[in-house]
C-alpha cells in the first residue's frame, strides 16, 4: 500500500484520469478483462484511476466486489510495475453509512476518494457542508467531491465548495456542474492547491483552457492518446495543434453519452477486444441496435483493429 497522505494525491490530481468500466460475464465480475484493462492502460498516458464510479457501475457493486476490484487492480499494477494514484468512487445519502463504509476502507490499497454529492433527499448547502466535513474528518484516505447536480439533484455551489476546500483532507473536485460560468467562478476563487477535474467530456477542451487541472475522462477509454495529447499541446502553448486534435475526437464524446454510459464504450472495448462482454448490470442496458450500428460504423470508420490479447 502506498501512503500518499493529502499533500501526495493533492500533487497527483492533475492530468488525465481514467474512470475505468468494471467488466461483467455472465453476472460475475471478469477477472481475465479487468487485467487486460489494467495493463493496456498502464502502458497509456493515463495519470491516475477511478474505481467503481459512475464509469465503473459503482452503486451495483457489493463490497465484496469492491474489495476484489481494488486488489485486482493494485496487484496487476505492481506486477507490471507502474504506479498509479488510484481513488475509489463512492456515493450515499446516509452520512452515517457512509462513515462506516471509509472504515471498511481504510486497510484498501488506495490513494482517495471520489465522493459524490447525496443523492434523491436533496440536502441544503448547509447540510451538504456538514456532510462532506463529517466524512472529511473521518476518512483515512483524502477525498475528491464529485458534483455532478443533473445526477444528484442537487448543486454543490462555488460558496460551499470554497468552504469545504480549506479542509486539509478535501483535496479538489471532479467538476460536472454543467455550467461554465459557474466553473470559470471556482478556479478563478479557488484556494492554492485545491484542484479542479472536468468530468464533462464534452467540454473537456473549453475546461482546459478555463483552467482546469485535468480532467476524468470516459471517453478516454478509446482514444487515450489523443485526450492525453490536448492537454500536452495546451500546456506547449500549441492551442491551434491542442484543437485539431480535440475536433478528432470531439464527436466522440458525444456519441459515448447517446445512451446511458457506460454501455457504448463497453460495446466499443468488447468489439476492439480489451473485454470479453459488454455486458452492464439492470437497471443499466446493454447499447440499442441502433446505436451499435452507429458504433459499428466508426470502429471501422477509425480502422480500429482488434487489440491484441494477453491471456492470463
Amino acid at each position: 500500500m502506498t501512503d500518499l497522505g493529502s499533500y501526495g494525491l493533492r500533487s497527483l490530481l492533475h492530468g488525465l484520469w481514467l474512470p475505468l468500466i468494471t467488466p461483467f460475464r455472465d453476472g460475475i465480475l471478469d477477472e481475465i478483462s479487468l487485467r487486460r484493462l489494467v495493463r493496456h492502460y498502464a502502458a497509456q498516458p493515463i495519470d491516475g484511476l477511478i474505481l467503481a464510479a459512475t464509469s465503473g457501475e459503482g452503486l451495483t457493486l457489493g463490497m465484496a466486489e469492491l474489495e476484489w476490484i481494488v486488489a485486482l487492480t493494485r496487484a496487476e499494477m505492481a506486477e507490471g510495475k507502474r504506479y498509479m494514484p488510484i481513488c475509489l468512487g463512492l456515493s450515499g445519502s446516509h452520512t452515517r453509512k457512509m462513515c462506516h463504509t471509509l472504515d471498511e476502507t481504510a486497510a484498501w490499497p488506495i490513494d482517495g476518494y471520489l465522493i459524490a454529492s447525496p443523492y434523491y433527499l436533496r440536502p441544503s448547502q448547509r447540510g451538504l457542508e456538514q456532510h462532506f466535513s463529517a466524512l472529511a474528518d473521518h476518512a483515512s484516505w483524502p477525498i475528491v467531491l464529485y458534483n455532478i447536480p443533473y445526477r444528484t439533484a442537487v448543486n454543490l455551489a462555488n460558496e460551499t465548495l470554497l468552504q469545504l476546500a480549506e479542509h486539509p483532507n478535501i483535496v479538489g473536485l471532479k467538476d460536472c456542474c454543467a455550467d461554465r460560468a459557474q466553473s470559470i467562478d471556482l478556479l478563478r476563487r479557488r484556494p492554492p492547491g485545491f484542484r479542479v477535474l472536468t468530468g464533462e467530456d464534452a467540454q473537456y477542451y473549453e475546461a482546459l483552457t478555463d483552467g482546469a487541472d485535468g480532467a476524468i475522462l470516459l471517453s478516454a477509454h478509446i482514444e487515450t492518446e489523443t485526450f492525453a495529447a490536448v492537454r500536452a499541446l495546451l500546456k506547449e502553448g500549441n492551442r491551434d495543434a491542442a484543437h485539431a486534435r480535440w475536433e478528432s475526437v470531439s464527436d466522440l464524446t458525444r456519441l459515448l453519452f447517446a445512451e446511458p454510459s457506460p454501455a457504448a464504450a463497453k460495446y466499443w472495448l468488447s468489439r476492439t477486444g480489451l473485454i470479453d462482454s459488454a455486458e452492464v448490470r439492470l437497471p443499466m442496458v446493454e447499447v440499442s441496435a441502433e446505436l451499435a450500428a452507429r458504433l459499428d460504423a466508426e470502429i471501422e470508420r477509425a480502422g480500429v483493429s482488434n487489440i491484441e490479447r494477453s491471456r492470463a
